[in-house]
């Protein structure tokens, strides 16, 4: 009996539980060397402070995730590019709240110098960048690409045993196989039955796949390479990094300058990658 497929709010929650574990690591590794003359404090001050820039920082930055998704799925952006763009924005609210903090003790608020200010930021930013590369890193993305997918095999009935060789006996007949029961299908079966089992594409969302079909769409907690390995017997081609696209699907190609997106039914537009433009001309798709 296969596990219970957890619900999108479940996962979420068990990877920010995982996240703050992470950071916590990371804020006590930082309050035990502690860098940018820190190490002046005596240690429990600075395992108060590494700690809540550690669960501070979290905040600022894991939220461009989101967004690093949203422009590398929709707009077919570049991740290092859109990582590196979000890092220099998020390190903004982050050195006010570094600031702010080194603050307390005076009890006052006073704006610092242009060259406090400018020191603060690259700090954090030399922590916030290093931080968001092993987050990137270490968890891998769940859109690489796939392995060729070898093709499935059919199970066959097997023969029946040839008749004993007499001449004056006719073989009775045999009766037909029975139907076998339907093979469960780990990506189907975790879709609603409103949705049908006809796929048309595969859209990767952070660690999830939507799937849709020619009813709707529903998300699934897998792996984009995962899922198109359980489509192989669907003609199809992973057009961008965050999307894998049935053959039969296109309805229309649409060209904006150098920018190509494939229309499939239900209004859905899929980007396609520019490294991916040249494969699927040569396989006659545009």
């Amino acid at each position: 009996m296969t596990a219970p497929t957890p619900s999108p709010r479940h996962a979420l929650l068990r990877r920010i539980i995982i996240d703050l574990a992470v950071m916590s690591v990371i804020g006590v590794f930082l309050a035990i060397i502690g860098p940018f003359g820190s190490i002046a404090a005596p240690l429990p001050e600075r395992l108060v402070t590494w700690l809540g820039f550690a669960w501070l920082g979290y905040a600022c930055y894991r939220p461009m995730q989101a967004i690093v998704c949203w422009g590398e799925r929709a707009l077919a952006l570049p991740r290092w590019g859109m990582l590196t763009a979000t890092c220099l924005v998020a390190t903004v609210p982050m050195t006010f709240a570094v600031l702010a903090v080194n603050m307390l003790p005076s009890g006052e608020w006073r704006w610092p110098g242009l060259e406090v200010l400018v020191g603060t930021y690259f700090s954090v930013l030399v922590i916030g960048s290093a931080v968001t590369v092993l987050f990137n890193v270490v968890q891998g993305r769940p859109a690489e690409a796939p392995p060729a997918a070898a093709p499935m095999p059919v199970s066959q009935p097997a023969a029946p045993p040839a008749p004993v060789s007499e001449p004056a006996t006719i073989p009775a007949p045999t009766a037909p196989p029975p139907l076998a029961a339907s093979a469960p299908h780990p990506l189907l079966d975790q879709l609603p039955p409103e949705l049908g089992s006809q796929i048309i594409a595969l859209e990767m969302e952070d660690h999830y796949v939507r799937v849709h079909t020619m009813l709707g769409s529903a998300l699934v907690l897998m792996r984009l390479r995962d899922a198109v390995a359980l489509v192989g017997e669907i003609e199809g081609m992973q057009v961008h990094r965050s999307w894998w696209v049935a053959r039969g699907a296109v309805e229309e190609v649409l060209r904006e300058g150098r920018n190509v997106r494939l229309r499939l039914p239900r209004g859905i537009e899929a980007p396609v990658a520019r490294a991916q433009v040249a494969p699927l001309r040569d396989a006659r798709w545009i």
